[in-house]
Formats: C-alpha cells, structure tokens, sequence
C-alpha cells in the first residue's frame, strides 16, 4: 500500500495521507513523498490548487513515534524530510485547500495553518500536544497560530494543548467550513474546483499579499526546530515519551 497517494483532478491535486492502519501517523519517508508532490506541482501551469486529505476516518495522527525515538536517540532533531515538507508547505504558490476527518493532531493540525480553506467533518478534532511531551510547537505554528486565533486560543491549543471540536475549530478561525463527515472531501474537492477556476495571476498575487512575508515563516520554522531539537533531548521529554511509550504498552 502506498502511503501517499497523489492524483490530479483537472486543475487540482490531490494529496492523500494513506496510512490508516497506524492512523495516518507520518514517516519520514512521507514527509519527502508529500513535499515532492507539492513542490511538483508548483512547476505544472495546470495545476491551480491542492487538497490535502487523509484516508478515511482520520486526517493525521502526527509524525511516527518510532520515528521520533529514532531521531531523540540520534542527537534529536526534526529531521530534513519534516523540513523539506514544512518549506515546501511556505513556498507554495498554489492554493492549499484541506479536507479533514477524525483526528488531526500535532502536525496533522499545525499544517493546516498553511492551508487557505479547510473543510472538516463534525467529527474531527484538532490537538497539538507538544507541551506535554516536553517539546515546543513546529511548523511556524507559535506565529501562525496567534495570527488566526488570537493568543488566548493559540495558547490554549498550542501551550494547554486543549483540543478543539470541529465546531470550535470554525469559531475561532482555522476552518472555513463543518460539514457532515461523508461529505468532508466531496465540499473540500468543490472548494478546490472554485478557488482553480478563478484567474490564476489575480489568485497568486492576492495570496502573496494576504500571507505576508514569507521569510518570517521560514525563519519561524527553523527556529522552532532548533528549540525542539533541544528539547528531544531534554530529561522531560525522555520522561514524557517513556510515561507514553509505557501507556501505548
């Protein structure tokens, strides 16, 4: 079974995290198969806008935490796959449209703050707890995040790490729309043909201005991997991921 499964609908590209049987939990290996189909797309005219999807039933259970162990035994770091991803995610000038179901936690939901339209079943639920396995938040959220939602409910999310309902999710600005679960992809898909057949120069330079500077993104990103590369190693999160690895048990 392919992790990543990448197809074109017309103008628009489709995403998807297929890797159900472990919750859409994403492996380095997946991480650079979605960064490809991103970056590759910025270099086909005819593509207009990308969906990110998940299989069904969950968007993303954040990254492997096989994966992460490794990485914290090896000097700790993010890992160039999750920042070719990330950059990838900030150099993109096609829209981002996402279709979200079930779970979407860590970066399942930090990744969505790049996204311009996201579309969400009532049953997806949106956690980063980052925190409370000893780390900081990634993917420029600790910007993004308080940009969109204010800092009380940035902090509450990314800081608490209090999860939000769908419902709550719309309310405080990071999802366009709640729809039945069974139709989450088929209004994200619609959305997605909309925003393509717009005037592509008028959507482009309109988004430029919209997003601002995207040096600051970047710079956020990479600073954010340097504290959370640190803070691998740290005693509290080793504590963390051994009192986690001790409830997976």
């Amino acid at each position: 079974m392919t992790d990543i499964l990448v197809t074109d609908d017309g103008p628009v590209r489709i995403v998807r995290i297929n890797r159900p049987e472990k919750k859409n939990a994403l492996t380095l290996a997946m991480y650079d198969a979605m960064a490809a189909a991103i970056e590759q797309a910025g270099k086909i005219p005819a593509i207009r806008c990308l969906l990110i999807a998940g299989a069904p039933g969950t968007f993303c259970a954040g990254n492997d935490i096989g994966d992460f162990m490794q990485a914290a035994s090896q000097g700790g770091a993010l890992g160039a796959p999750i920042l070719r991803f990330l950059h990838a995610l900030v150099a993109c000038e096609k829209p981002l449209v996402a279709a979200v179901n079930g779970n979407a936690i860590g970066i399942g939901t930090t990744m969505l703050l790049h996204c311009d339209h996201i579309v969400a079943g009532s049953d997806a639920r949106f956690a980063t707890p980052f925190v409370s396995l000893g780390l900081v938040p990634e993917a420029a959220s600790s910007l993004l995040a308080p940009r969109l939602m204010g800092h009380a409910r940035a902090f509450a999310l990314l800081v608490m790490g209090r999860p939000l309902a769908a419902a709550e999710a719309k309310d405080a600005g990071i999802v366009n729309a709640v729809v039945a679960p069974a139709d989450t992809e088929d209004a994200a898909l619609q959305a997605a043909r909309a925003i393509a057949g717009l005037p592509p120069q008028g959507v482009l330079i309109a988004r430029r201005l919209m997003r601002g500077s995207v040096d600051d993104i970047l710079a956020r990103i990479d600073a954010e991997a340097e504290q959370f590369k640190a803070r691998l190693q740290s005693p509290e999160a080793q504590a963390a991921f051994m009192a986690f690895l001790g409830r997976k048990r």
